[in-house]
């Protein structure tokens, strides 16, 4: 089974390896980047895993600034999107924990009775109190999250879908495909949600137009959970706010981003189990021609930003109103205000 993840980025090279190697150890066998305005050595890195063999790195295409976007329809002819089984778009801050057999891919969909599509809801993995940016397994850091049923004051959470290639898309989501509008309601691919149940009707037959990216996570994590470390370290938010969004210009990151994904509820360790198998792909990547040493890079250029940005008392007081900022999302601080 061939599976291709596709992706953006834009100065994620301390963490490519990582997202990468994980990849690799559910099940996913094809790497689509596009990269955009790199200054951490990320376009460097990819380009040294292409020449490997290991990924395809393409510059973004983007003629407008909404480089996601422009990068998933450039992704549709690519030979590797039109050759695989499965699709995955996902970002390098997502992580598939998937529950059954040995954790990968081919599982989940043999668990979910082998749909056309499977979406997997987003659970947002706090900071926990990490302060420093370390070299090591974001996995392995974070473990403070929020109730699986809600996030903030929403029941409806978001989605990232894996489809199938022959999954009739007409329009390619950075959440989900969705289907051609001419397809008649019968026709309707198999879908569900990771519980193997049908995701709802107005999530299915939504239009591009109208875009439904999300829906009651309630019982939809049976098999997998998607953990998106949004956060990491408080520094490398510091650097993750400098960079800006990969997605769209001027969008910046900001205290209510913060705020919104710092809910540490409860503890969720089940994603350690894939360390000892993601540690020895990561030093199999590493050990690749130039691979190792362009990763340092990136690690070096991201303390350097840090450093930079801490001479800025902008970010000075930044970083201490968010390491003093409560780990409840303020709707629910406006909630207990009303009841109080």
């Amino acid at each position: 089974m061939r599976i291709v993840a596709i992706t953006c980025v834009k100065n994620e090279g301390p963490f490519l390896l990582e997202w990468i190697a994980f990849n690799r150890v559910i099940g996913v066998t094809d790497h689509l980047f596009y990269s955009n305005d790199c200054t951490d050595g990320t376009d460097l890195l990819l380009d040294a895993l292409a020449a490997a063999g290991v990924v395809l790195h393409l510059p973004n295409p983007a003629r407008t600034r909404n480089y996601q976007m422009e990068a998933l329809r450039h992704a549709r002819q690519q030979p590797v999107v039109r050759e695989v089984d499965w699709v995955w778009v996902a970002d390098v801050d997502e992580f598939p924990c998937i529950h059954v057999g040995d954790g990968t891919f081919p599982d989940l969909i043999a668990a979910c009775g082998n749909p056309a599509a499977i979406s997997l809801h987003w659970q947002f993995m706090a900071n926990g109190g990490v302060d420093a940016f370390v070299d090591q397994p974001v996995i392995g850091q974070f473990d403070r999250t929020h109730n699986p049923d809600i996030w903030a004051d929403q029941f409806q959470i978001e989605t990232k879908s894996l489809y199938r290639r022959d999954f009739p898309v007409h329009f390619m989501g950075a959440h989900r495909p969705y289907l051609r509008p001419s397809l008649p309601e019968a026709k309707a691919p198999r879908w569900s949600d990771a519980s193997g149940r049908p995701v709802p009707r107005r999530y299915h037959l939504a239009p591009a137009k109208a875009p439904v990216r999300g829906f009651s996570a309630r019982g939809a994590r049976e098999f997998a959970t998607l953990n998106h470390y949004a956060l990491r370290s408080l520094d490398s938010y510091l650097v993750k706010n400098d960079r800006g969004d990969v997605n769209r210009e001027n969008r910046t990151f900001d205290t209510a981003y913060w705020r919104n994904r710092n809910d540490d509820m409860i503890s969720d360790t089940r994603i350690r189990k894939y360390l000892p198998r993601l540690k020895a792909e990561t030093e199999r990547l590493k050990a690749l021609p130039g691979v190792g040493a362009l990763h340092d890079l990136a690690c070096t250029r991201h303390r350097e930003t840090l450093a930079r940005l801490m001479a800025d008392p902008v970010y000075v007081a930044l970083r201490e109103e968010l390491r003093g900022a409560s780990t409840l999302p303020p709707a629910e601080l406006a909630l207990l205000d009303l009841l109080a």
